[in-house]
């Protein structure tokens, strides 16, 4: 991998001011977590939602503290980064498409967040100064930053406002650290302990398999609402696959007595001979055979808030088992040693009576529930009603226990029991040993992992034959089958969440100095008893930061909240009713509270502003809940900035897609008196919304260098935001062809000139317009508000326009780039907005802000020229539309006049519906074929479509639009020569054929 040379840099610059690899740490950030069998330890303690890759934020860390002039091939190999991995990439995609499979030694090194480097290496690295650099991150998380600082030896101070953070970076960062193995020891023991006496108590609720050979792995069940004209208890799924081989289930309508209809199931092997779904779009199909009506979905939820019942005849909604999936271990041979050789064969079979135990878990319940509440054991929070997601309660679980089925909730409230009992048998909580209470932390977080494995909003995958952990979504959506873990089976339930923390625990250590494979840092004698750099875990609002002192932080580095993608306190509120029972026994000092803070929490939480709908002049809710992510954010920046020194250095690390957020977080950075010295666009996002969602998704995080800007004088000149603007195009300009070359495509190539633009932004901060601004047109429809919404001040200037001025050149040069061949030809601004909107997202579907904005950098009107001409608006999305939706919808027609990908758009129809030469005819009566415009748009268009056959399991509109680029494809070969317009690339920008079908990377929900 070739070095570039150093860069000239002031006295006191870093080297992340001057330099960052982000080529190589775009494809290791990747990497990290391209395997979901191999996930940093970090991912599976415990969820945690948006974690950054741990090598960039060893990245970020290490190079806010290093001089610019450092050693680079030094930095990279402290980084893990021990070859070439971009070299690597190309080798694997080549071996690829020659049907080769490398396996996991391609890249020649193993993945670089597995590396910690030696006391030797950092000492090489590092002088004695930067070795005890102070590390803040003000909004950790799930703690990936202070992970990666404790990893590279530095004292260290993490803080999160949410407890269950809180408790997470504890186990993560501080107790892995000071204890060593003798926390994995200890919490192994007492997990033992736990999940022998949970296992004993809940066992009768849990039948044995009708086989000696069969071992049950889950339970699958569907919600059960009653039809209102047959009085037919409905089972509700909607579909009912097992597995990806055509094995599923077949419903059996019973109407033999009219005051019991009900539905019993059989295992069918032929996806024909399965059933179909009984629920779609909210609304239950009836599927007895005298019946068959729709059941409306105010219906469905009208009798699910009429409370859950186990007995079918009562009304409300139920639940009924339909299937159970169990392992079948087969002997197949013995070893020489005598030891039976078993091969494990999935198995799914049909209910039978012995597994109903409705009764016994209700006797059970009934009976335990008063003490269970008495003790405060049971979590009987309400779920919020001013959230963002009130489904649970629309469909009839309005407190946080109504999230479990009764034998689920008879379970976890026995864990609690348990808990609390080996509390007590340890010492008490006011006398636990710190060892005991760092195990007991552990036993905690794996209760956790529990409860996400074991609530009715889990979900069986039938391409994987795994259930799917909460998690999987970051939201609280309705599932109308749902998935049972087998809890007291060896091997899963508790026996595995034991298992899996201590894995992770022992992972943990290892990547820790004096680890696996790396070199002791610490003394033999000073190995888990707190003598080395110290780690500070706080939980107070990242702006008030109480335990920090002024200007005692070398380094701030910070993956702030973003903005309105993850309302973490929302989610974990999953989790905090239980830990308030379980570790609020270790720590009653931290989870007092009736539920999470979302009221200091920084984020844009529209659901805190419900009441501005109704206030004119507010701006409404979404402008509120922007204008207070921003004002939050300036608070934690400026309390970041009490803590920093003078020659401090703060790394911001942001990923989002809209540049709301973005306009948001900069005019927060420069009021609380920051300056940003340079920027890099980093991918760390595995590309997995896009293809599953058909939507785009930003892949990249921006890394925003800040330092302290000094105070402006009073006899400082005004500023013109008109002689600023300039500058922004021309450092865009500069900087973008080296982004594209690096990987960075789509719209993160949009992203990744945003933080150029907000450099310059920050340096001639404040401005003002020398002439006035005129207000932009509103468009149509709450979802496209605009910032200039607020209250409108014509010489105002803020971060926005540096933003639209970085579109502006970045729009300039992808067209240049689209149309490399047909330079003198000029595009429509309705087709370039139809070519940059496919350049950009790479999807037909992406943020109705975005395309608004898009529209303005290009002057195209939105309502007039675009909405229901070339795109619908659907809530908060629009979807471009592909040639035949467009006839269906209007009629478009072949014409000279009007935007030229009118006249693509009915080729491409009439190729499709009839035969390329029909629509060849149809184009040379145009006379547009020899036009150099038409030649341009042509050329264009076949650019950023995407190719057919590229990807499965797509939708419609993506469907729509690779016929359109087929059939636009084949007439071009009837049409031209080669060399006029030339065919789509294989590469370059557009690169939906690489993306599409890979899946998204996570483990199973966690992370």
């Amino acid at each position: 991998m070739a070095i570039p040379d150093r860069t000239e840099a002031t006295a006191d610059a870093r080297l992340i001011e001057a330099w960052l690899p982000i080529a190589e740490l775009g494809e290791e950030s990747t990497r990290e977590r391209r395997s979901m069998t191999a996930l940093p330890p970090t991912y599976y303690l415990h969820v945690w939602w948006a974690r950054r890759p741990l090598v960039a934020c060893r990245a970020a860390i290490l190079a806010s503290l290093l001089p610019h002039d450092a050693s680079r091939k030094q930095f990279l190999h402290a980084l893990g980064i021990h070859g070439d991995p971009i070299a690597a990439k190309e080798r694997i995609r080549q071996a690829t498409l020659e049907g080769v499979r490398l396996g996991k030694e391609a890249y020649g090194y193993p993945r670089a967040f597995s590396y910690t480097p030696s006391t030797g290496e950092l000492d090489k690295l590092l002088d004695k100064e930067a070795q005890n650099a102070t590390v803040l991150d003000p909004t950790a998380g799930g703690g990936s930053i202070p992970f990666e600082a404790r990893r590279l030896g530095l004292p260290t101070i993490a803080n999160d406002l949410n407890p269950v953070a809180w408790l997470v970076m504890r186990c993560t960062t501080e107790f892995p650290d000071t204890y060593g193995d003798k926390v994995r020891e200890r919490f192994l023991e007492l997990g033992a302990v736990f999940r022998d006496r949970v296992c004993e108590r809940i066992a009768p609720f849990y039948p044995s398999e009708p086989e000696e050979s069969w071992v049950p792995d889950g339970y699958l069940w569907a919600r059960t609402v009653t039809c209102p004209y047959c009085n037919g208890v409905v089972p509700l799924s909607p579909n009912w696959r097992l597995d990806n081989k055509g094995t599923g289930v077949r419903l059996h309508p019973q109407t033999g007595d009219p005051a019991h209809r009900h539905v019993t199931f059989s295992i069918v092997k032929r996806t024909a001979e399965q059933s179909h779904g009984t629920v779609k779009g909210g609304a239950g199909t009836c599927p007895f055979p005298d019946c068959g009506r729709v059941i409306e979905g105010n219906d469905i939820k009208a009798q699910a808030q009429a409370g859950r019942n186990v007995i079918p005849e009562e009304a409300g909604m139920g639940e009924q088992l339909y299937a159970v999936v169990y392992k079948e271990h087969e002997i197949t041979g013995y070893t020489k040693a005598g030891k039976p050789k078993v091969k494990k064969h999935r198995g799914f079979r049909a209910p039978r009576p012995e597994d109903d135990v409705t009764e016994q878990v209700r006797e059970a319940l009934d009976a335990k529930l008063p003490e269970w509440e008495a003790l405060g054991i049971v979590p009987d929070e309400r779920f919020p009603e001013d959230g963002n997601d009130t489904r649970p309660i629309q469909y009839g679980m309005p407190l946080w226990r109504d999230l479990f089925s009764p034998r689920q909730l008879y379970g976890h409230c026995t864990s609690v029991e348990v808990f609390q009992e080996l509390v007590e048998e340890c010492g008490g909580a006011a006398d636990l040993s710190d060892l005991d209470r760092a195990a007991l932390s552990y036993l905690a977080l794996a209760m956790d992992k529990m409860l996400n494995y074991n609530c009715i909003l889990c979900r069986w995958i039938p391409d994987r034959e795994v259930m799917a952990g909460k998690f999987d979504r970051h939201d609280f959506a309705i599932k109308w089958s749902f998935a049972e873990m087998a809890p007291t089976v060896t091997g899963l339930g508790y026996d595995w969440v034991v298992e899996q923390t201590g894995k992770a625990i022992k992972e943990l250590m290892e990547l820790m100095p004096g680890g696996k494979g790396a070199e002791p840092r610490l003394l033999e004698e000073g190995a888990g008893d707190g003598d080395h750099a110290p780690v500070r875990i706080l939980c107070e609002s990242g702006d008030q930061l109480t335990e920090v002192d002024d200007a005692s932080v070398d380094a701030v580095v910070i993956d702030p909240p973003y903005y309105d993608n993850v309302m973490y306190a929302e989610l974990a509120d999953f989790f905090y009713g239980w830990l308030k029972r379980t570790a609020g026994r270790l720590y009653p000092g931290v989870f007092t509270d009736y539920l999470t803070d979302k009221e200091r929490e920084a984020v844009a939480n529209p659901a805190k502003f419900g009441a501005f709908k109704q206030v004119r002049g507010s701006g409404g809710v979404k402008q509120r809940a922007h204008r207070d992510y921003q004002e939050r954010m300036q608070a934690i920046f400026a309390e970041a900035r009490r803590t920093l020194k003078p020659d401090g250095v703060m790394t911001v690390m942001f990923t989002h897609k809209a540049s709301g957020a973005w306009d948001a977080l900069a005019k927060g950075l420069v009021e609380a008196g920051f300056v940003i010295t340079a920027s890099w666009p980093i991918n760390t996002e595995a590309a997995g919304s896009l293809h599953i969602k058909d939507k785009n998704a930003a892949k990249s995080t921006i890394f925003l260098v800040c330092r302290p800007r000094e105070a402006a004088s009073p006899d400082d000149a005004v500023t013109y935001w008109e002689n600023v603007e300039p500058e922004v195009v021309r450092v865009v300009r500069e900087k973008v062809d080296g982004f594209q070359r690096d990987g960075i495509a789509g719209v993160d190539l949009y992203l990744a000139c945003f933080g150029p633009a907000l450099s310059v932004f920050s340096r001639h901060w404040p401005m003002q317009r020398g002439r006035a601004a005129q207000k932009p047109e509103r468009p149509k429809g709450a979802q496209l508000q605009v910032l200039e919404d607020e209250d409108w001040d014509p010489y105002a200037v803020r971060p926005e326009d540096a933003l639209d001025a970085a579109r502006g050149a970045v729009k300039d040069w992808r067209m240049d780039a689209i149309a490399a061949v047909q330079r003198d030809g000029r595009l429509d601004p309705v087709t370039e907005f139809f070519v940059l909107a496919w350049d950009a997202f790479q999807s037909p579907e992406f943020p109705a802000d975005e395309a608004l904005k898009l529209a303005r950098v290009i002057g195209v009107g939105f309502d007039r020229d675009l909405r229901d001409k070339i795109l619908a608006v659907k809530g908060g999305d629009v979807i471009l539309w592909d040639s035949a939706v467009r006839a269906q919808k209007i009629g478009a027609a072949i014409s000279p006049d009007g935007p030229l990908i009118n006249v693509l758009h009915s080729a491409a129809r009439i190729a499709r519906e009839r035969n390329a030469a029909r629509a060849r005819d149809t184009l040379k009566e145009t006379g547009l074929l020899d036009n150099t415009d038409f030649k341009r748009a042509f050329e264009s268009v076949l650019r950023v479509l995407p190719r057919p056959g590229a990807v499965e399991g797509k939708s419609a509109a993506l469907t729509g639009a690779m016929e359109d680029a087929r059939a636009l494809e084949t007439l071009r070969t009837l049409v031209y020569r080669d060399d006029e317009v030339p065919p789509q690339p294989h590469g370059e920008q557009m690169t939906l054929g690489n993306e599409f079908g890979q899946g998204e990377l996570r483990f199973d929900g966690e992370g």
